[in-house]
């Protein structure tokens, strides 16, 4: 059986720790603010997450870019000239072209290599709901799956990858068209958080609103307590309120047998469209 590595890009908002320890592959998208380019590297090298969230709590505005079929195409060139197969999981289609990029490149790929293979996945994920899918990709991998059990296997998994996340401030959704600008004064005036979450395409879906921050961190764990199936493995990623995460974090161990818990920055691709003080939970559920 050939040798396989499994590829990512950077919205799945790895530490550099955690694709150390996994040996995953990680591409970065990039982003756009204050005049500068930068990239989303696992490791922050271009920008320290806190450095980011201060400048969109200070006004400025972003955007943000997809990895590139040129992109993808040489990281996968090399790692087939390496002897290696791909297994390669992408951000949510429904929310960035990097999917697209990758089977793109994929083809272009196999067609220079014959012989080689390269299996290219839409997560339907995001944030650490992608990263979530790949840990448990990865640990399947170490266990011997060979590559197309594990394409199987990630298929069959990652629609049971639960995303529930709730924003602090509604303007960053009103920018990227996800509430209206009534809705975003009302809720603001009112103090009303909307709780959202990733759907079967891989979209984002607000559910409802609770009004004030607690309330709304306690309807991510509700929601846990109604459909996980398998607590042991829990990651929270955050607009730079770590503190609140850590709570979040304790409060899901004092409720459920959690073996690994995980917390992360949402990294600046996906923060720039959810802003400050976004809080994300994501486990294993009996659907999304």
């Amino acid at each position: 059986m050939r040798e396989y590595i499994i590829l990512t890009d950077s919205c799945c908002d790895f530490s550099a720790r955690m694709v150390a320890e996994l040996g995953v592959e990680v591409l970065p998208l990039s982003f756009h603010i204050g005049g500068g380019d930068y990239f989303n590297y696992p490791d922050n090298r271009d920008m320290a997450p806190g450095d980011f969230y201060a400048r969109l709590r200070s006004g400025e505005l972003g955007s943000t870019a997809a990895v590139s079929p040129g992109v993808f195409q040489e990281t996968m060139g090399r790692l087939v000239e390496e002897g290696k197969d791909i297994l390669c999981i992408n951000f949510s289609s429904a929310l960035s072209t990097t999917y697209q990029s990758a089977t793109i490149a994929a083809e272009d790929v196999m067609a220079a290599h014959p012989g080689s293979k390269i299996l290219v996945v839409d997560s339907r994920c995001a944030s650490l709901g992608q990263g979530l899918l790949v840990y448990l990709a990865a640990r399947k991998k170490g266990e011997g799956l060979g590559l197309e059990e594990l394409r199987d296997y990630v298929e069959n998994t990652k629609l049971h990858i639960c995303h529930w996340f709730t924003v602090d401030d509604l303007n960053h959704l009103k920018r990227g068209g996800r509430v209206s600008a009534a809705a975003a004064l009302v809720g603001t005036m009112l103090q009303m958080k909307p709780v959202l979450h990733v759907d079967d395409e891989g979209r984002l879906i607000p559910v409802s609103k609770v009004r004030g921050r607690k309330a709304s961190l306690k309807a991510l764990v509700d929601k846990m307590e109604e459909l996980v199936v398998d607590p042991s493995v829990v990651f929270i990623s955050h607009g730079d309120c770590g503190d609140e995460a850590r709570e979040l974090g304790e409060a899901i161990k004092a409720k459920f047998p959690v073996e690994r818990l995980e917390i992360n920055y949402v990294g600046p691709v996906i923060g720039n469209h959810s802003g400050p003080g976004t809080m994300a939970l994501f486990f294993q559920g009996r659907h999304r």
